[in-house]
């Protein structure tokens, strides 16, 4: 059965069509109008194993926050609804990611309780043309939205970009564990409640 979905949402601010594929290679297409989070995006799409497609029409006149925080919501909504209902997946993730001087890591529970616990802090703040607190928007707005327990720290990194870099890869890493098809579950929510 293939788990892909496809979500759209229109707003006065933004105009967002997701599309993704559990499944996938990691092969991405994606257009925010924000080069760094498009850069993000597509990284975060090949270390999930999933394809995706984004595409992202914001008011950027203003600034990147409805961009950036829309598309989470989106992005999280399409995984959480390729997953239907959480049935014979792994559910926990983790992943340590080091790049250059940082090091991040991220453990996930699909639970259907979402949380995000967020330990990361900038040294600069922006990357590119993006607000660095954005990073955390996103991150949030996915974890709610796809329903998932999210626990990302850096532990230590002094680069700006690795350290936005390291979070999505470990986020997309640990997400990739968690979809992951698990036998033993025999098709159903891994939970001792029966449902997720």
């Amino acid at each position: 059965m293939a788990r892909t979905a496809e979500v759209v949402r229109e707003t006065k601010e933004t105009q967002i069509r997701v599309w993704v594929d559990l499944d996938g290679t990691g092969a991405a297409q994606v257009t925010t109008g924000v080069g760094f989070f498009d850069h993000m995006l597509d990284s975060f799409a090949r270390h999930a194993g999933i394809d995706l497609k984004v595409e992202t029409k914001g008011d950027l006149h203003i600034d990147m926050h409805h961009t950036v925080e829309d598309t989470g919501i989106v992005l999280g909504q399409a995984v959480a609804k390729a997953l239907d209902g959480l049935k014979g997946i792994r559910r926990f993730g983790h992943a340590y990611i080091p790049m250059d001087e940082t090091l991040t890591r991220c453990a996930i529970d699909l639970s259907n309780r979402p949380y995000l616990i967020w330990k990361v802090a900038f040294v600069r703040p922006k990357v590119g043309e993006m607000d660095t607190e954005l990073f955390k928007e996103f991150h949030h707005a996915f974890a709610m939205n796809v329903g998932a327990c999210v626990h990302l720290e850096t532990l230590y990194g002094d680069n700006s970009h690795h350290i936005a870099e390291s979070g999505f890869k470990a986020l997309a890493r640990a997400l990739r564990t968690a979809v992951e098809p698990d036998p033993k579950t025999l098709g159903q929510a891994p939970s001792t409640k029966g449902v997720l």
